[in-house]
Parts: structure tokens; C-alpha cells; sequence
């Protein structure tokens, strides 16, 4: 490891550098207290660093920013809610007479309700489904891993991973149909 820096011919026996061991965990782990108290008899000098210190930190900030995730998911589907309920009010607001006269030639609310949520969960499944396409993209585009290690690389999904974005469009059109359905029939029901 020193090689770059100080050259092939560096005498490693004249300076104090410390001798490293790499410990390769299997699926069970390794006992560290154990250890500890092994190296602590074996060699009084020797310290186990299991990295826990500098982890723990990276391993809360990535739970915290997993939980800010989904609450960013939940807000954004209420946002969507929100817009379609107030386009939908707004679509039937301006087509008052002509609902009007589809009432006189015998049509439900519930019919008239049906092509307004139609729409809409149209529209919401289209440009959820080209932002996830354009969102895939963009991830895919990101920098591969590097081999040196190279910092925010390898950033995107990994294999089943990509299914996620696919997920957004029936999402998306889901909470279309309920907000436009409800928006919809109130809004039918207010006109009487």
C-alpha cells in the first residue's frame, strides 16, 4: 500500500509500520469481544477495528434518508391527489351544462363520473409512465463503480432493483382513479 508513495525499494523492516490482518467474515459474522480479548492476550498491543465507529453514523443517515424517501413518496402522492381532485373540479365546473343535459337524456352521475375518471387515469398513467422511462434513463446514465473506489459511484439499481420505477405508473394511476372518482361524484352530487 505504501509502494506508490514511497517506491518499490522502500526497507518496510526500518519503520514502525503496522502490520495489518484482514479478517473475512463468513454468513455467521465474528464474535468481536471475543477477539478483542484474544488479541488483548495473544498480542497486548494489537487493536481490532471492525469499523463500527465510523458505521454506525453512515447506517443511521441511511435509515433516516430510507424513511425521508418514503415520506417524500407519500407527499408527492398527496400531491398528485390534490392536483387531479382539483382539475377534475375544475373539469366539471366548466362542463356544468352540458351535465346538465346529460342528466335530462338519462345519464347516471355514475356514467358521467366513469368518463371523467377514465380520462384522468389515463392521463396520470402516461406521464407517470414517461417520467419513469425518462427517470430510468437518467439512473442508467450514472457512473458505473469504479474500481479505485471512486466517491458516488455505482449509484442506481441492481438487478430486480429496476422493477421499483415500474411500480410508479399504476401508482400513480390508482391514486388518479380514487381522487378523480371521488372528486368526481361530490362534485356531480353538489350540481343537483
Amino acid at each position: 500500500m505504501l509502494e506508490p508513495w514511497f517506491g518499490p525499494d522502500l526497507p518496510l523492516g526500518d519503520l514502525p509500520v503496522p502490520r495489518l490482518i484482514e479478517i473475512i467474515e463468513d454468513d455467521a459474522g465474528f464474535d468481536a469481544a471475543g477477539l478483542r480479548q484474544r488479541l488483548a492476550a495473544e498480542a497486548p498491543g494489537a487493536v481490532l477495528d471492525d469499523h463500527t465507529r465510523w458505521r454506525r453514523p453512515l447506517v443511521a443517515a441511511a435509515d433516516r434518508l430510507r424513511l425521508l424517501g418514503w415520506i417524500s413518496l407519500s407527499l408527492i402522492l398527496g400531491a398528485t391527489a390534490a392536483m387531479i381532485t382539483l382539475a377534475a373540479q375544475a373539469a366539471l365546473a366548466s362542463n356544468v351544462q352540458v351535465l346538465r343535459v346529460m342528466r335530462l337524456v338519462g345519464a347516471q352521475d355514475s356514467y358521467i363520473a366513469r368518463a371523467f375518471v377514465r380520462r384522468f387515469t389515463h392521463r396520470a398513467l402516461t406521464g407517470a409512465g414517461l417520467g419513469a422511462a425518462f427517470g430510468m434513463l437518467a439512473i442508467a446514465l450514472l457512473p458505473r463503480a469504479a474500481q479505485e473506489g471512486a466517491f458516488l459511484t455505482g449509484l442506481g439499481f441492481q438487478g430486480a432493483g429496476w422493477l421499483w420505477p415500474l411500480t410508479i405508473p399504476p401508482l400513480a394511476a390508482v391514486t388518479a382513479f380514487w381522487a378523480t372518482r371521488i372528486a368526481a361524484l361530490r362534485t356531480l352530487k353538489g350540481l343537483r
